[in-house]
């Protein structure tokens, strides 16, 4: 297996932990971004400690600037990105018809528009060199919608759009461009609700529980390979059986 440089954004959260360390695995020299930079060196020391060496490159996704930025300083002590994995997300809930602008724009511009940042400054290399692995993570709440998160399930439904035409544009130059949808993970967050909510959650889910950050960072690994070459375009949802299409 070749090693690759990979940047996963959002890489100290709970999935992107997870993908992190799956795609360090596989031999990947992997990178992620920060904004908070004690927060993130403790991480790093974590990631340490379990022996998987991580570059940090700090930037905001949701700025075009920062993200371009970003780009550079792992390109700078990485290489060319081959691998990029665009799971940087946010939440900021609240019914619509009280929603505020700066609620709408905050989830719009870290789950959507930070993929348009991050991957504009890749894409044009990955053409040149004829390979590219790009992955979104978006989110059962794309498919289906949540009461409460309109702006969350318009990014994330926006990112396999873009997913779409970005595969359609690239697959002649060796690029593929997927997308997964996770359903509900045990992250932190997810655990941090009350536990009666959690309950009725899992009663909806065909498997019977949460699934787990491992599992998402499985289906990355697997879109991410040489032998994936062919998958491009498509959308893996990842959720237990609670929201099935074909």
């Amino acid at each position: 297996m070749q090693s690759r440089v990979a940047l996963v954004t959002g890489g100290t959260g709970g999935i992107g932990s997870s993908i992190v360390q799956r795609l360090a695995a596989m031999g990947h020299r992997v990178a992620t971004n920060y904004r908070d930079e004690g927060r993130a060196l403790a991480w790093q020391s974590k990631m340490r400690e379990r022996g998987v060496d991580v570059v940090l490159a700090r930037g905001d996704v949701s700025s075009p600037e920062e993200a371009q930025s970003l780009v550079a300083d792992i390109e700078r002590d990485l290489g060319p990105i081959e691998v990029l994995v665009n799971n940087a997300g946010i939440t900021r809930d609240s019914t619509f018809h009280r929603m505020t602008p700066m609620q709408w724009n905050e989830v719009i511009g870290t789950n959507l528009n930070s993929c348009f940042n991050v991957t504009r400054p890749v894409i044009e290399g990955m053409r040149e060199r004829k390979w590219g692995r790009i992955v979104q993570i978006s989110s059962i709440n794309g498919l289906k919608g949540q009461y409460g998160q309109a702006n969350y399930a318009a990014a994330k439904a926006g990112m396999h759009g873009f997913t779409i035409s970005l595969a359609r544009e690239n697959a002649r130059f060796g690029i593929t461009v997927n997308t997964v949808s996770p359903g509900y993970v045990a992250t932190d967050m997810v655990m941090a609700v009350p536990e009666d909510v959690r309950a009725k959650i899992v009663a909806e889910i065909p498997t019977g529980r949460l699934g787990s950050p491992d599992e998402i960072a499985y289906a990355v690994s697997f879109l991410v390979a040489e032998e994936a070459a062919w998958i491009t375009g498509s959308n893996l949802d990842i959720n237990g059986g609670h929201h099935m299409g074909w």
